[in-house]
């Protein structure tokens, strides 16, 4: 067994990833591996060196830095996927249950979706004229959230390599970035008035909105996709303040208002997740968490107010 150090062969995976395209999965091993090297205050570091006592150092150690639990599984889940690809190459020993103590899940550590009452203001139609407090940026940004949501909480990153031939008379069809499920999603009148107010007039251009100009799968374009999507959420921060919205908005709250509000209609989660081309139901699981309390107390408050219109007042 060729003996290789961790450092580098997280490095050396991080340079397939970004040579084949995966320009994000790059960006999160290198990131990763820059949280690693903090902790460990050495490029010193082998794969017998990864014990069930170093990892749970490391989680604290993210934790006390400040990071969410969320931002502490993505790190952990990159080194374990390094650490069974040295396997697969015979590069590292394996370790039963070596990754058992870390916390490896999802947790939804905040609402990121909007109550009925912030999502009206959303759909409330700005002044047309620009004004220092409106601008047309900001316009733009608020009609392309509501499409977003329109196409059952699309992602950023799939409406921005959203391709014009993907649009078939009123069907986009395409694949998700993430995921790679195939989804079909029929746009609805209001949606289809959207699309064509924002989709690229350039006729050159493969892409169905004006984000990106370069080649899919280039570090430019993923360097376009990086810069519109921090002027996007910036955009809808502002007009989240503009519309004084309890929740902050960003460009992610529009997928996960549309899940809560399919859950509030009692749509099945399966069917949610199907809609939203998650990679399994335990995904959609975690949007529906922090809304489950509230509906099961909004529940109680219908058999109660049921109980006490039936024994005719107060029951206590």
């Amino acid at each position: 067994m060729k003996k290789e150090s961790l450092v580098s062969f997280m490095r050396e995976i991080a340079g397939e990833l970004q040579k084949s395209g995966n320009l994000g999965t790059a960006h999160v091993y290198r990131s990763s591996l820059n949280a690693i090297l903090a902790f460990h205050g050495s490029e010193k570091l082998s794969f017998h060196q990864l014990t069930p006592e170093w990892l749970k150092r490391f989680e604290s150690s993210l934790r006390e830095r400040g990071c969410s639990w969320n931002t502490v599984s993505t790190y952990v889940r990159t080194l374990r996927a390094v650490y069974n690809r040295a396997i697969d190459r015979r590069i590292a020993v394996y370790v039963p249950h070596l990754f058992h103590s870390v916390y490896t899940g999802t947790r939804a550590d905040r609402q990121r979706a909007l109550d009925m009452e912030d999502m009206k203001k959303v759909f409330v139609r700005l002044p047309r004229q620009a004004t220092a407090s409106v601008t047309s940026a900001m316009r733009d940004a608020q009609e392309w959230f509501i499409l977003m949501f329109l196409l059952r909480g699309l992602p950023f990153v799939d409406f921005a390599y959203l391709r014009k031939s993907d649009l078939r008379d009123n069907v986009i069809t395409y694949r998700r970035r993430k995921t790679g499920r195939p989804l079909s999603v029929t746009l609805t009148p209001e949606a289809m008035i959207l699309l064509k107010k924002h989709m690229n007039r350039d006729v050159a251009s493969p892409y169905l909105f004006p984000v990106l100009k370069s080649g899919e799968g280039t570090e430019q374009a993923y360097r376009e996709y990086q810069l519109a999507l921090r002027s996007f959420n910036y955009q809808l921060a502002l007009l989240g303040k503009f519309l004084g919205l309890k929740d902050h908005l960003s460009s992610y709250t529009a997928r996960h208002t549309w899940a809560t509000t399919a859950y509030y209609c009692e749509i099945h989660p399966g069917i949610i997740s199907e809609a939203m081309g998650h990679s399994s139901i335990m995904v959609t699981e975690t949007y529906l968490k922090p809304f489950r309390s509230k509906k099961i107390d909004d529940a109680n408050g219908q058999i109660i107010d049921f109980v006490k219109r039936s024994v005719g007042g107060a029951i206590a």
